[in-house]
């Protein structure tokens, strides 16, 4: 298994906002995390990358252990992340934009960089060609010298996609995609997260859109309260009378 949460709890004073979360990511799928609101999905994102620290239980990521490890860190060790509020930098174009996400890796020093030597050139260089390279994927590369801020909202989210990929994630976590989004939108994301993961890449989404999510995701976990109460393929959860119940309330399911 590429990610997993096993026995996870998370107490901030007296409110327990996860308890006992068990579930895995295998590597290659595209895996979605569900739950009405509050149910405490964005916890879980954000104690795999390190912004917050579990109460209990253990994140292994490549059979690594990272519920300890700093968020820059999580990053290097190939985990990315989308945000719902939308993270661009809006003065600086999209070609930018995506080569700061690259910075990590580029292997020039700083002498190189103040002197503006040979190695530094070459791999800005690269670094630029890379970034084309993924704003195609995104079919945004027609718009690489424009402005961030000129861009629709569809657009800056598939922004934030290239940029997390720049970083040369092993795992690519969406947190609600397509918020936001018009119809349209959401087809062309959906068809374009597709590629991606055609390309490698393993995906594990939080998403409210539930024909988004059952449309793409693979396997399906279900969280209502801080606990788990489903997981299985979209057609296990659609018909699972207790995710039903956690949407629609038990008189109206």
């Amino acid at each position: 298994m590429l990610l997993q949460l096993n026995d996870i709890s998370k107490n901030f004073g007296g409110l327990q906002v996860l308890q006992g979360v068990n579930f895995n990511v295998k590597e290659g799928e595209i895996f979605g995390l569900i739950g009405p609101n509050g149910a405490g999905k964005t916890t879980v994102f954000n104690l795999i990358t390190g912004l917050l620290r579990a109460s209990s239980g253990s994140i292994r990521f490549n059979d690594d252990d990272i519920g300890a490890v700093a968020p820059h860190k999580i990053t290097e060790r190939g985990i990315a992340r989308t945000f719902q509020n939308i993270r661009v930098f809006k003065e600086m174009t999209l070609l930018e934009n995506v080569v700061v996400g690259m910075h990590e890796h580029l292997n020039y020093g700083v002498t190189s960089m103040l002197l503006n030597l040979g190695g530094f050139r070459k791999a800005e260089s690269e670094a630029r060609e890379r970034a084309l390279e993924l704003l195609s994927w995104v079919r945004l590369d027609h718009k690489a010298h424009m402005l961030a801020d000129s861009l629709s909202y569809g657009e800056q989210r598939k922004l934030e996609f290239a940029r997390a990929l720049a970083t040369k994630p092993k795992l690519l976590l969406l947190d609600e995609p397509v918020a936001g989004m018009n119809p349209a939108e959401k087809t062309e994301l959906m068809s374009e997260i597709v590629n991606i993961k055609a390309r490698g890449f393993t995906i594990f989404m939080i998403e409210h859109d539930m024909r988004f999510v059952m449309g793409l995701c693979e396997r399906i976990a279900v969280l209502n309260f801080g606990k788990i109460i489903a997981e299985g393929t979209p057609d296990q959860i659609k018909n699972n009378q207790e995710v039903i119940e956690a949407y629609l309330g038990k008189e109206e399911a």
